[in-house]
């Protein structure tokens, strides 16, 4: 017999649509014991939040978080609101005893996540952060070759996340469509944005960043704020570059933009060892390419002319996921990442092995985002302190 699990989730657009689509499909694919049951959903607006209610099949509206997260029939707290509100949603939510699940960044800065991940540690509930890239059948499988062995010895890891949607002068800055660009409810731009998934993935493959060197630029200086209609300084940064030094020793380059033209949403990572690469695109997320060199095989020298790198399609049902989806050949979408994220979750309840990354692993997230900001400030080399 299946157990529910009562969802409260905060927060109707964008991560509100891919959360609960994620909630509606889980049995679907994944034979897990607990189904979703989509309890209420909390937004200021009370006529916005009842039409995606009606849309997305929740049971009722609430227009005061509080109320959620002390309401008896909800299990699991989701909070897909601006990154202004993560903090105080999420310490309620776990002080009342509920399962939290939050978007990425996790918080504003490191003080604010720490605290977060002491609250959900004293509660012991289960929480996690949407990194939903880890969930992405080629990155996984990413991890499994690393963790195989494969790559051996690290020496480099460099990441590009390029987008081009705030270029012109004219594009507001706050209210609901455009926080990012609003430094008081974003905390930063890129840097916590986009960068926070670069900087998870890297450090879930090739571990702890210990120190960072950064460069920042906000090349629009002064926005109108879509509440207020007044002219205001601009606070976030529109573009990040910085250098990583690894606790392994390796090299990192890391660099993000909103200042790309033509780049919509473009994620990719390279990762060189002494014995392999591998690389990997989002915008063709259904491939790993990846180079393995050995001096032997089966104890005979490599024979060079087949030497190179191999276009892995991560289709087939022995590849991360896909065993639950569709016959080889056939791709999965973004969409997957945030219900694959979810399975993994909702197994980490039934098995007691919690689920990653939690709140600990983001909090080291926000260690070299905030080490990086600071480091711009500085024009100095900064440690990050991340474990």
């Amino acid at each position: 017999m299946s157990k529910q699990l009562r969802v409260g989730m905060v927060g109707y657009g964008f991560m509100g649509r891919t959360h609960t689509n994620a909630y509606k499909r889980l049995n679907d694919f994944f034979p897990v014991e607990h189904r979703p049951v989509l309890k209420a959903v909390c937004g200021r607006n009370e006529e916005k939040t009842a039409a995606f209610a009606k849309n997305w099949g929740y049971e009722r509206v609430e227009t005061d978080w509080r109320n959620l997260v002390r309401a008896k029939d909800i299990d699991l707290i989701d909070i897909g609101t601006p990154n202004d509100t993560h903090f105080e949603i999420a310490i309620e939510a776990a002080s009342n005893g509920k399962m939290v699940l939050c978007e990425k960044p996790l918080a504003m800065n490191v003080a604010q996540a720490e605290e977060m991940t002491r609250a959900v540690e004293m509660a012991g509930v289960p929480n996690m952060v949407w990194f939903n890239y880890r969930r992405v059948p080629s990155v996984a499988l990413a991890k499994q070759i690393v963790e195989e062995g494969r790559i051996g010895r690290s020496f480099h890891y460099r990441a590009t996340y390029l987008q081009d949607w705030t270029i012109s002068p004219d594009v507001p800055q706050g209210g609901a469509g455009l926080w990012r660009l609003d430094v008081n409810a974003a905390g930063s731009g890129v840097t916590g944005d986009l960068l926070a998934h670069s900087i998870d993935t890297a450090m879930w493959l090739n571990g702890p960043i210990a120190r960072v060197s950064a460069m920042t630029k906000t090349f629009v200086k002064e926005r109108v704020h879509a509440e207020t209609g007044a002219v205001q300084p601009v606070g976030i940064d529109d573009a990040c570059m910085f250098l990583a030094e690894f606790a392994n020793g390796s090299m990192g380059t890391f660099e993000s933009t909103r200042y790309a033209r033509g780049r919509k949403n473009f994620n990719t990572f390279e990762m060189n060892g002494e014995d392999g690469s591998l690389y990997f695109d989002l915008e063709e997320p259904e491939y790993l390419q990846f180079f393995e060199y050995k001096q032997l095989q089966s104890g005979k020298k490599m024979e060079s002319h087949l030497t190179g790198w191999r276009k892995i399609h991560t289709t087939n049902s022995e590849h991360p996921y896909m065993s639950h989806y569709w016959v080889p050949g056939t791709c999965i979408g973004y969409e997957h990442t945030f219900l694959n994220a979810l399975a993994d979750f909702v197994a980490g309840i039934e098995t007691g092995k919690p689920t990653q990354p939690d709140f600990r692993a983001a909090l080291q997230t926000q260690r070299v985002c905030d080490a990086v900001i600071s480091s711009a400030k500085q024009g100095t080399w900064v440690e990050t302190g991340a474990e």
